[in-house]
């Protein structure tokens, strides 16, 4: 079978980037957006306000560790399916997207399974007892949010496959419809049924399925990568190869349900010694003004990952094709954008957090809430830059096959300074440590990453000078 993909190798490395990190960075906002939409219309609901906005909070972690698993079997089958396709191996590279299909399927009915035998305890683990109407409105969500978990990890594990198979586009616009159709069902369900929680969940469940069937249309309809019965049959020996691939983007997400789990816990313990927090009408602010600021970051570094992101089949078809050159170049243009994205979002941060507050029902609330919101967004988020180049670099590197600088990026941010610093941090400084304790986790892995970026350079000019030698 020819090979469509050689155009990676061959045309203008800045035109690639926005071809394919575009409509990314589109299908990762979107994805994001499931949740931010239900958070904002939850938010401005009467009857539900703050307490439905840290039921939110609570259950996004949890959402993410679907995501984890998800993202690990498809931005790992991206990986190896460009790099075999950069090598002219399309028979491993069919064989590698229909185990992808079995394992996300089996993986995400396990997952929901678990999901709903432990739900309460899970709740718990992730600060849903702050009080008992949190706990509650958690309950009610979660339940319904957990149903769909097959969906939306089939979705999500399918969206970079599709990417590598050299349709971003589609990715894109599987994607957007569901979340578009989240958006039209959120506020019918939640202001005009009065379904509540369960109308949030459902509506954004409504959405999963159909990025769901979607992502099933493209797999009949593959460019490059034609699939037959055989290519759903597991392979012992490939699954690991392109699992590895994967593994970064797994650890990246689930070190940081880890983290949250730690902040979300460190904000309810902290937030009952607070004077104004301490107060049972005022103890689940905190945690719902820790679910906006999330939120918020969560848009930010969804552009920084889908910049990234959308640069794993240009680089690993480079590398596959021995073109460092162009694997370096794409590089340059992919840091410098990154700390742009991140510089912008700074600049939003420190100078409307108000207006962002009242995006997510601050109108409806004390004045502790609008003003816990504004000095959580200026703290929390004053690194940004940072975040964002760390987030492109980890990314990067698991596009050019260096899993151990990938996960040693990833995982000291995420685990050892973000689990440790909201620990610590709050020990001397209460609940404004925990808010600092973001941006110092951000400014130490960075000097970490700048040593991986900088070896990094200096590999792909060594190997390129060596590729230039023996074609003279």
């Amino acid at each position: 079978m020819e090979n469509t993909n050689q155009f990676l190798g061959t045309e203008r490395v800045g035109k690639l980037m926005r071809r394919y990190a575009v409509p990314c960075i589109i299908s990762l906002l979107v994805g994001a957006l499931y949740n931010i939409v239900d958070q904002i219309f939850i938010a401005n609901a009467s009857y539900l306000g703050s307490y439905g906005n840290a039921a939110n909070t609570v259950v996004f972690p949890l959402t993410v560790v679907a995501l984890a698993i998800a993202v690990m079997i498809g931005d790992g089958c991206c990986a190896f399916v460009s790099i075999s396709l950069g090598k002219g191996e399309v028979g491993e590279a069919r064989k590698s997207v229909g185990s992808a299909v079995v394992l996300s399927v089996a993986s995400s009915l396990v997952l929901t399974a678990l999901y709903l035998i432990f739900a309460d305890a899970i709740i718990s683990m992730f600060g849903g007892t702050v009080n008992e109407e949190t706990f509650h409105y958690a309950q009610e969500y979660f339940f319904y949010i957990s149903l769909g978990i097959p969906f939306y990890m089939f979705g999500q594990a399918m969206n970079p496959v599709i990417r590598a198979d050299g349709d971003p586009r589609f990715a894109m616009i599987s994607t957007l419809a569901g979340a578009v159709l989240n958006i039209i069902l959120d506020p019918i369900f939640i202001f005009e049924c009065k379904w509540g929680m369960m109308g949030a969940a459902v509506a954004t469940v409504i959405g999963q399925v159909l990025t769901a069937v979607l992502a099933v249309w493209y797999l009949r309809h593959m460019k490059v990568i034609k699939l037959d019965k055989s290519s759903f049959r597991l392979d012992g020996k490939l699954i690991p190869k392109f699992l590895v691939l994967g593994l970064t983007s797994f650890l990246a997400q689930i070190s940081l349900v880890v983290s949250m789990a730690a902040v979300q816990n460190m904000c309810m313990k902290y937030g009952a010694k607070d004077p104004v927090f301490g107060q049972p009408e005022y103890a689940q602010i905190p945690l719902a003004v820790l679910g906006i600021v999330m939120k918020f970051f969560q848009i930010a570094i969804s552009i920084a990952i889908g910049m990234a992101a959308g640069c794993i089949p240009i680089a690993g078809y480079n590398i596959g094709a021995k073109k460092t050159d162009r694997a370096r170049a794409l590089f340059s243009k992919l840091l410098l954008a990154e700390f742009i994205v991140g510089a912008v979002a700074l600049v939003i941060v420190e100078v409307f957090p108000l207006q962002i507050a009242m995006l997510f029902g601050a109108a409806n609330e004390s004045t502790y809430y609008a003003d816990f919101t504004v000095k959580c967004f200026r703290t929390y988020l004053c690194l940004m830059p940072l975040a964002t180049l760390n987030k492109g670099t980890f990314i990067y590197l698991q596009a050019l096959g260096k899993a151990f600088a990938s996960t040693a990026v990833s995982m000291t941010r995420e685990i050892i300074f973000g689990v440790s610093l909201p620990v610590i941090l709050p020990v001397f400084f209460g609940l404004d440590g925990l808010l600092w304790s973001f941006p110092a986790a951000d400014l130490l892995t960075f000097l970490i990453a700048a040593f991986f970026i900088r070896q990094t350079y200096r590999e792909l000019s060594d190997v390129s000078a060596v590729h230039t030698e023996e074609e003279t």
